[in-house]
């Protein structure tokens, strides 16, 4: 049997003690998906890269990872799925965040006297139609959004700003120059919340599910593995390859599929077990509707 068909644990993910891992700091993206999943008062860690965030989990220093790998302006976080299967990760959930840019600098400044933006280059290039309204500005990358705000407060860095969440301003007593700057006002990223063992919320419908194989390297091997997703009443939300580094011109697949009911899952499972190839399901969980 599978191991994600096994009797899942009951954990509450929102439970007091609950320890969630976030890649960056405070007033980060990654602190709003985090908090907006577990309550106000999560208890958060913060981990400088997603490295970090994983080796952390593995170590059970925390309960939880959440982690973005997909944003529907930059496509899919690559590089957050191969950590995810690597390290044999269970997706418990998803959160869907709009993606607020704002540019924030100590009180008292005007646009006029910025001099510099820091943020995150995503968060850069998310905002480009805006600061080429604004030439005078010196675009500088940092590895993190509410990490440039956060240095911004403590080195009382004057003509500098930085594009960050608003809750990056209260938390470091920046105020707010020009909110949502963005290029493209729906803007959202997709986090998954990731722990060590199969985790389900008590009382919530399992009607999404994540799962990674691979395939024999001939003709109609993935349109036959779909269509058996198809003949099992499976909803295709999402496929992504990426490549097996030991294999040169090979490739894992990733899909999420949407089902309503279990048995009809159960069975596509069970068919995919024997056509694939290191066939896993990495997560079962509910769908998050998003709503823009």
């Amino acid at each position: 049997m599978n191991e994600e068909t096994k009797t899942a644990v009951q954990h509450p993910i929102n439970r007091p003690d609950s320890k969630i891992a976030i890649q960056g700091v405070l007033g980060s993206n990654h602190h709003l998906a985090a908090t907006q999943w577990a309550g106000p008062n999560a208890s958060v860690v913060e981990c400088t890269t997603f490295d970090e965030l994983i080796a952390r989990l593995v170590a059970d220093e925390v309960d939880f990872g959440i982690m973005a790998v997909e944003n529907s302006t930059a496509g899919s976080i690559l590089p957050n799925y191969a950590l995810i299967d690597k390290n044999d990760l269970h997706v418990c959930g998803e959160h869907y965040l709009n993606i607020s840019h704002n540019l924030l600098a100590l009180p008292g400044q005007t646009i006029a006297d910025i001099k510099e933006v820091h943020s995150h280059y995503m968060a850069l290039l998310q905002c480009k139609d805006y600061f080429s309204k604004h030439p005078h500005i010196k675009l500088v990358e940092a590895s993190d959004t509410a990490l440039a705000a956060k240095e911004i407060s403590e080195n009382k860095s004057q003509a500098i700003a930085a594009l960050a969440p608003t809750l990056s301003a209260s938390l470091y007593g920046l105020e707010v120059l020009a909110a949502d700057v963005q290029s493209i006002a729906k803007n959202a990223t997709r986090f998954v919340l990731v722990s060590k063992t199969r985790v389900e919320e008590p009382g919530v419908e399992i009607n999404k599910a994540s799962l990674k194989f691979e395939l024999d390297h001939k003709r109609g091997s993935l349109a036959t593995a779909l269509n058996v997703m198809s003949d099992c009443n499976l909803s295709l939300t999402k496929i992504q390859s990426l490549p097996i580094i030991e294999t040169p011109w090979r490739y894992s697949f990733f899909v999420d599929v949407l089902f309503d009911d279990p048995a009809d899952f159960q069975k596509a499972v069970a068919m995919l077990e024997i056509m694939a190839k290191h066939f896993k399901v990495i997560g079962t969980y509910n769908d998050k509707k998003i709503s823009l």
